[in-house]
């Protein structure tokens, strides 16, 4: 009787290689293999909090240094695997959408499914296939976006892009529509020390198109000016001064990616999970404000938007409101809300019908 060999073990180089191939056939369109150096990254990040500009995410402050230091976070980590996916839905009328002031703009990230639990698990898909391939004892773990993991600074080290003067990572071949996730491993594997040059150049295409201005200097990002944070991490009222710029945006802001020369290159994501759902590609402020809780919770089941709450949701469209066209349809709509029973709703929506009996100018 005869009996197939066990195959031995793969080199670190081969599993180099199988890792890139693995990477593609589970769906991330780039891989690359970091180490776990980030002292100089972590020395940036210190001083851009003591700047305040990380606004009331206290949790950038959290977990001590871990975020500089991979092997805290998973003990014997030695080398970081970075990926990348496309996510930007094909067709979506971005440009069209943000000047029609009727329109509800929301971040092309969130017209989908969530992407954390979809790309966590196909990193645990890969680190099967790693533990099996070097058939020995192998400590894993797969982040996306849920720990303290300096995950930009780790794919430009590993030769996924640059961070640019708008502080998200660009690809010469792909701009800048992709997610990010990483799977840290106690195996040594050989780091691809191919980082990317920074092509910004003399650009400042993205600083110039901010609607609040957030960029107080390139490469650096006021958190507390963004659309993005204002919308999604800021938990209390919209400060004034920042309503009117923010237009009709009332889930993130992609600004400063639509005009970046390198997202010509961008390829638009085939994986269905990523695709619009429930018309949130292209519905109008009033509709979504008309939803109630429960069809708010039943149509943003599974999405990043779920995690605003209602009464946020509510918040950012109340703003998209006013800045948009006077029409009775708009006006019925916040005037249905005025007594609504959370103080944060009120207060926007009363600011809202005060624009459109005294509408402002921006200059």
């Amino acid at each position: 009787m005869t009996t197939t060999p066990t195959p031995a073990p793969a080199s670190p180089e081969q599993l180099t290689a199988n890792i890139e191939q693995w990477s593609r056939e589970l769906g991330f369109q780039q891989s690359g293999i970091t180490n776990i150096d980030l002292q100089q990254e972590g020395a940036q990040l210190r001083e851009w909090l003591a700047n305040k500009f990380h606004g009331s995410m206290a949790w950038m402050e959290d977990h001590g240094d871990m975020r500089w230091h991979p092997e805290k976070l998973l003990p014997s980590t030695v080398s970081v695997i970075s990926v990348r996916m496309n996510y930007l839905p094909p067709n979506t009328r971005i440009i069209a959408q943000l000047r029609d002031g009727n329109q509800a703009y929301l971040s092309r990230y969130a017209l989908g499914r969530d992407y954390h639990k979809l790309i966590r698990k196909r990193l645990s898909l890969l680190a099967d296939k790693i533990a099996d391939a070097a058939q020995c004892r192998v400590a894993q773990r797969p982040f996306v976006d849920s720990a303290p993991v300096m995950e930009k600074p780790l794919a430009a080290n590993a030769g996924l892009g640059w961070i640019g003067k708008n502080t998200l990572l660009l690809n010469r071949d792909a701009g800048s529509w992709f997610f990010l996730g990483e799977l840290f491993t106690s195996l040594p594997l050989p780091t691809q020390n191919t980082r990317a040059k920074d092509e910004c150049g003399n650009c400042r295409a993205c600083l110039k198109i901010c609607p609040t201005q957030a960029f107080p200097e390139p490469y650096v990002l006021d958190a507390r000016r963004c659309i993005s944070y204002l919308t999604i991490e800021h938990k209390d009222s919209i400060p004034v001064e920042f309503r009117k710029a923010m237009g009709n945006r009332v889930f993130g802001c992609d600004d400063c990616q639509i005009v970046c020369p390198w997202n010509r290159f961008a390829q638009a994501t085939s994986e269905t999970h990523f695709k619009p759902r429930h018309g949130l590609a292209d519905s109008d402020l009033a509709t979504l404000f008309n939803w109630s809780e429960n069809q708010f919770l039943d149509r943003t089941a599974g999405s990043p938007i779920r995690r605003i709450g209602y009464q946020r949701w509510l918040r950012n469209l109340a703003i998209g409101l006013g800045n948009a066209p006077t029409s009775a349809t708009v006006l019925s709509a916040l005037k249905a809300r005025i007594d609504d029973p959370s103080p944060l709703v009120r207060e926007h929506v009363a600011w809202a019908l005060a624009e459109h009996q005294n509408p402002t100018t921006v200059c």
